[in-house]
């Protein structure tokens, strides 16, 4: 049984609950509360999992997985069925790039160890925290939709063709803090469609934050 490190409202454990879903694995989940007592992220008990004090992680038996975009790798590679990259080069290498367009581009700078040292240390307050996180979001958003809009989007349902991948995995929590924080989607609407398809499967919906064993921990 593959065991989930995972915290409900953490981006990147939303991203890798949706790969698992969409790929059919069942899994354990490991709840680590960012907030609770000072943040469980920095106990001993999981420093000893994760040096670096960050969900997700990902148990296999004896592997212990890092960074949810190289445990998506991973899934697939030790998982082949349902994959959550393409099959054709070209494809990959495009579903790589919108994928770290979330993953390394937007979402760092909105994580909440960012957050607090912008509100907290910087002295920005909780305002200065929601003006920080919808610049970088759309900055990001803006980029992704035009490489949507590239790659041709409205002839393919999702991302990248008629299946839901990596790339989607990404987006739809990344478009959750974007609600979260009050940003206008309306600039966006090739995100704005592809995120309402995604929400609408199930492998989705089992994945949102509301629907996690700790979201009222």
């Amino acid at each position: 049984m593959l065991k989930l490190y995972s915290y409900f409202r953490s981006s990147a454990s939303f991203r890798l609950r949706i790969a698992l879903a969409l790929k059919g694995l069942a899994y354990e989940t490991a709840p680590v509360h960012l907030l609770k007592d000072g943040g469980e992220q920095h106990l001993p008990g999981f420093r000893a999992v994760n040096p670096a004090g960050l969900v997700p992680v990902l148990q296999d038996g004896d592997q212990v997985l890092t960074q949810s975009v190289a445990i998506m790798e991973y899934l697939d590679e030790a998982y082949p069925a349902r994959p959550l990259l393409p099959q054709d080069v070209p494809g990959r290498a495009r579903v790589r790039a919108l994928a770290l367009t979330i993953a390394c581009d937007v979402h760092p700078l909105g994580n909440l160890r960012v957050l607090n040292y912008v509100g907290d240390t910087l002295g920005a307050g909780e305002q200065g925290r929601k003006e920080w996180a919808r610049h970088w979001i759309a900055l990001g958003f803006a980029a992704f939709e035009d490489m949507l809009a590239q790659g041709g989007a409205p002839a393919g349902a999702f991302c990248h063709g008629d299946t839901p991948g990596m790339a989607d995995c990404c987006l739809v929590p990344q478009v959750f803090n974007a609600r979260r924080f009050g940003l206008d989607l309306a600039p966006y609407p090739h995100i704005q469609r592809i995120t309402a398809l995604c929400e609408s499967l199930p492998a989705f919906a089992a994945a949102h934050p509301a629907q996690q064993p700790d979201a009222q921990r």
